[in-house]
């Protein structure tokens, strides 16, 4: 069985890559031996046994050797490479400033044996030797155990990345193609996982979140509870509620013909416009007229929308990205205050495609309606949002917990968007507070309130910074309020938790789009308030329960959230 993954320089969709010549010109891919699992040795500055003429290296050397930043993918893809290594060779090879010299020439052809998966990208790792020297090769859409050729087209630290051009041996155990439906899959880099089962994708997500607390959190192991189960999606496809597909300007050589005057004429689509998404490993775009991971009317819309692109591609000076948005039809829940748009590209039901970024956009989620304007963030797979509320609601009042005076009554929501879980929470407690640095998010809270019947007296909104939150609910009663947290990517910092431990919530619910910057500020609440403890000025945290949710099923995204105790 084989199966070919070209990358987008290829001009073919069902053949590898034409390679490119070397100077040492070779008709067949470079065999190199697999490095032994236990082979531990440093990396051997002696005369290389075989020679390995190096490419000339174009890029400034202070640019191409930045250290990543921190809990960036580059960052966690280092780590993964390093603990594959084995912290003492990479090591040694630092030391002999070998770590940024790859053994290999750019567009050189191997064959491997697949290593691992990083659960954090959906790459596969491979150990590569050559010239008594290991080094690693991070492949897309390949798996542990597969025998892979490849050609190495990027160097990096201690690894190189390279395109996948054939599975020789797959791995039977977790390779299934019947699985894929679509037909971009192994082009386009919006999805890693839909080759495997949805019940591997889940546990490859719960390997996230526990290398994750592994490697980020500095909490000692016997602190982090078991992790459980990832919770899946209702729906695996046709789930996303936002596309946002995008297209390059048109060439210089055509937008210096239109200035001359002597432009060709454009009919129909032109061969160099592509309207879509990137190619795996590039930044190239490729067309895409349907997306299988959106819902049905957005996948109408993306018709009408790509057609205008076409239609008016020469009045372009510069590429674009569209947006395309589920939302309900105006009126369709029976509030005519719902403002009407014009920006609908298609219908499907009571569901309509917005395309206007200054639009507003309703979701009802479980029994309670939503409203925000469509350029605006909001959770992008509305049929995920129950079981993430629901979790979330349980994890504050455990079904099997025997309340006395501390049963919850509050509840502040830092980072509280348009007000998510502020109103799904809302029927379960006395008040709720919510904070947002965007103000235009704030309105949307407070109109979402309205919308739902929460009257002021017991949900409350206001727009600044997270940490100022506590200044501003000095009123509730510690033991007895929640406090959710849901940053963006960067995570909370540390004035924040500051704050957050001096206000000291009975029960902290910490859900997270990057579970690293979770397990880093999980991490730092434990210390924190242990230290606090110690000096007598205040309780501390327990981690309580972890676990992983899937809002994007068929790739490597996985959404943690992590329940802390104060005891």
């Amino acid at each position: 069985m084989t199966s070919t993954h070209p990358r987008s320089r290829s001009g073919s969709p069902s053949q590898p890559p034409e390679k490119k010549p070397r100077l040492e010109a070779a008709d067949s891919a470079v065999r190199i031996q697999d490095a032994p699992a236990d082979h531990q040795a440093p990396p051997s500055t002696g005369t290389p046994t075989a020679p390995a003429k190096q490419p000339k290296k174009h890029k400034n050397k202070k640019t191409a050797r930045r250290a990543p930043e921190p809990y960036s993918h580059d960052d966690i893809l280092l780590r993964e490479v390093i603990a594959l290594l084995g912290q003492h060779y990479a090591d040694a090879a630092k030391d002999q400033k070998l770590d940024w010299d790859a053994p290999f020439e750019q567009s050189q052809e191997l064959e491997l044996t697949v290593s691992c998966i990083s659960p954090s990208t959906g790459n596969s790792l491979s150990i590569a030797s050559a010239n008594d020297r290991r080094w690693v090769i991070v492949t897309p859409l390949s798996l542990p155990g597969e025998r892979i050729r490849v050609r190495v087209y990027r160097h990096s630290q201690l690894h190189s990345h390279a395109d996948l051009l054939e599975v020789i041996e797959p791995n039977p155990e977790w390779r299934d193609m019947s699985l894929v439906q679509c037909k971009y899959f192994g082009k386009c880099a919006g999805c890693q996982y839909q080759m495997l089962s949805y019940e591997k994708q889940l546990d490859l997500k719960r390997q996230t979140v526990v290398e994750a607390y592994k490697n980020y959190s500095n909490i000692p192991s016997d602190l982090i509870p078991p992790i459980g189960d990832t919770i899946g999606s209702p729906l695996q496809y046709g789930y996303r509620t936002k596309l946002t597909p995008h297209f390059q300007r048109p060439p210089f050589s055509f937008q210096k013909a239109q200035k001359r005057g002597d432009a060709p004429a454009v009919e129909g689509k032109p061969e160099w416009l592509k309207i879509g998404f990137h190619v795996v490993g590039t930044r190239q775009v490729m067309d895409i007229e349907e997306c299988p991971i959106a819902t049905p009317v957005i996948n109408k819309g993306l018709v009408p929308v790509r057609q205008n692109v076409i239609d008016n591609i020469t009045k372009y000076k510069n590429g674009a990205t569209l947006l395309l948005r589920d939302s309900l039809r105006p009126g369709s829940s029976g509030d005519t205050d719902f403002p009407a748009t014009t920006s609908i590209a298609a219908e499907d039901g009571e569901h309509v495609c917005v395309t206007d970024q200054k639009a507003t956009v309703r979701e009802r989620v479980g029994d309670m309606l939503f409203e925000y304007t469509a350029g605006t963030f909001f959770q992008n797979n509305n049929s995920a949002l129950v079981p993430l509320t629901t979790y979330a609601r349980d994890a504050i009042f455990p079904p099997d917990a025997s309340f006395s005076a501390e049963k919850p009554t509050h509840l502040v929501d830092a980072y509280c968007g348009s007000g998510l879980f502020s109103i799904m929470l809302a029927p379960h407690f006395t008040r709720v507070a919510g904070i947002e640095l965007s103000a235009e998010s704030i309105r949307a809270a407070e109109r979402n309130a309205a919308l739902n019947a929460l009257p002021a007296s017991q949900i409350s909104f206001m727009a600044g910074d997270a940490a100022n939150i506590f200044d501003t609910v000095q009123d509730f009663p510690r033991a007895r309020t929640a406090l959710v947290i849901d940053p963006p990517r960067k995570g909370t910092d540390e004035r924040f938790i500051d704050q957050m431990l001096a206000f000291g919530a009975g029960t902290v619910v910490y859900v997270s789009c990057n579970v690293h910057t979770q397990a880093r500020d999980v991490g730092m609440i434990l210390r924190k308030s242990e230290e606090r403890a110690k000096e007598g000025v205040g309780k501390k945290y327990v981690l309580e329960s972890l676990r992983g949710l899937d809002l994007f099923p068929q790739t490597a995204h996985v959404e943690a959230i992590a329940v802390l105790r104060l005891v």
